[in-house]
């Protein structure tokens, strides 16, 4: 037995876009990526701008590569999207040692990661009065 292929819709594509190698962890970056999800991309930016984190300039840059993907590649309206999923994942670990008393040594673990954006543009909405 076979798995059956998930089939595309072809009338929403989504535009991705994804940097290798960040320097954090993932520990760090979820909360950050879980506050964007489901903004519209000029929100998204500027919450990221005022965001006191290091690493929301690499996220930041991550969302606008997204963007130039989606006006370049598919002719979005870049003023209708909305960030559809935001996940990162664990990549290498540099292992690093300190020099500690009576010659031990302690091990310091610098993490990186990798962020994905996905972006895709909003139905526009008709409101009749209507809850739906």
């Amino acid at each position: 037995m076979s798995k059956k292929k998930k089939i595309q819709n072809k009338t929403d594509k989504l535009v991705k876009s994804i940097n290798n190698n960040i320097r954090s962890s993932v520990r760090k970056l979820n909360p950050i990526l879980k506050g964007i999800v489901g903004k519209k991309v000029d929100v998204a930016i500027r919450d990221l701008e005022f965001s006191e984190k290091r690493i929301t300039r690499d996220i930041r840059k991550t969302i606008s590569s997204a963007v130039a993907n989606a006006e370049n590649n598919f002719q979005y309206d870049i003023d209708n999207l909305i960030v559809k999923e935001a996940y990162c994942g664990k990549k290498i670990t540099m292992k690093r040692f300190r020099p500690r008393a009576k010659g031990r040594a302690a091990p310091i673990l610098k993490p990186y990661s990798s962020v994905t954006i996905i972006l895709t543009e909003a139905k526009q909405m008709e409101s009749h009065g209507s809850k739906g």
